[in-house]
């Protein structure tokens, strides 16, 4: 079926796979795994033109078949009839084509992210609370979860590394905001070490959040902690920003 190019247009990799154009999901279109780790791949390059050969190589790795062969090609036509041929352009190199409004979920996780960390720097809390949320939600599941390849990883890994800035940075935006949102600062900044517990800013947060809701000793015993992991995993101490927060409690 083919769908009308006009409207916005919405893609979601990241979970279930979702494909809305001008209101129809066109998922369905897209069954299996090679169709759809090719739409992934179009999309998550959709700036740029794909060769051939390239697209065989992250569909079928190391074994893929001739990239000019009736495989890809079938693929190609697959995905065509299912979102319309002015979606996908090219012969010998291809490009997956998307509206101006469209809304790509990596996409926007990604610009969430980075506007979040902005609003921090201005104190904008309100801001950096919702763009960091829109950023949370998005990277909390898995990019593709029912195909495997390099590619793919790679990609997961740059995902999480959105997730650790998107939850730092509302850490830092329930902290300040203060009062009722304090518990969910010391609950994202607790989260923000397990995850990376090498990262300082989690514990700097925390230390902070702890401090504000008065306990400080807890909030030293973080520093503690943190002082006794880099120096078991790296014989190093924490940096100067961490021990700055250090003297900060210790001066009340």
């Amino acid at each position: 079926m083919t769908l009308p190019s006009r409207g916005p247009e919405r893609v979601q990799l990241c979970g279930p796979l979702v494909i809305e154009r001008g209101g129809a999901r066109a998922e369905s279109g897209v069954r299996g795994r090679q169709a759809r780790m090719l739409f992934g791949y179009l999309t998550l390059n959709r700036h740029r033109s794909c060769s051939r050969g390239e697209l065989a190589h992250a569909i079928w790795g190391g074994t893929a078949p001739d990239a000019a062969g009736p495989d890809l090609n079938a693929l190609v036509s697959k995905l065509r009839r299912a979102l319309g041929p002015e979606t996908i352009e090219g012969r010998s190199s291809i490009r997956l084509v998307l509206g101006p409004d469209a809304f790509v979920d990596v996409e926007v996780a990604e610009k969430a992210a980075h506007k979040a960390e902005s609003r921090v720097v201005l104190q904008d809390w309100t801001h950096a609370w919702g763009a960091s949320l829109s950023a949370l939600f998005i990277t909390e599941r898995v990019l593709l979860p029912d195909d495997e390849a390099d590619w793919i990883e790679e990609r997961r890994a740059w995902l999480g590394e959105i997730h650790l800035r998107a939850l730092e940075a509302y850490a830092a935006a329930a902290l300040g905001t203060g009062g009722t949102e304090l518990n969910a600062a010391v609950r994202a900044a607790r989260r923000l070490i397990r995850l990376a517990p090498l990262r300082e800013n989690g514990y700097q947060i925390l230390m902070h959040t702890l401090a504000a809701q008065g306990n400080v000793g807890e909030a030293l015993l973080v520093h503690a902690e943190l002082s006794r992991l880099l120096r078991e995993e790296l014989g190093v101490p924490p940096s100067a920003a961490t021990q700055a927060v250090h003297q900060e409690l210790l001066r009340g």
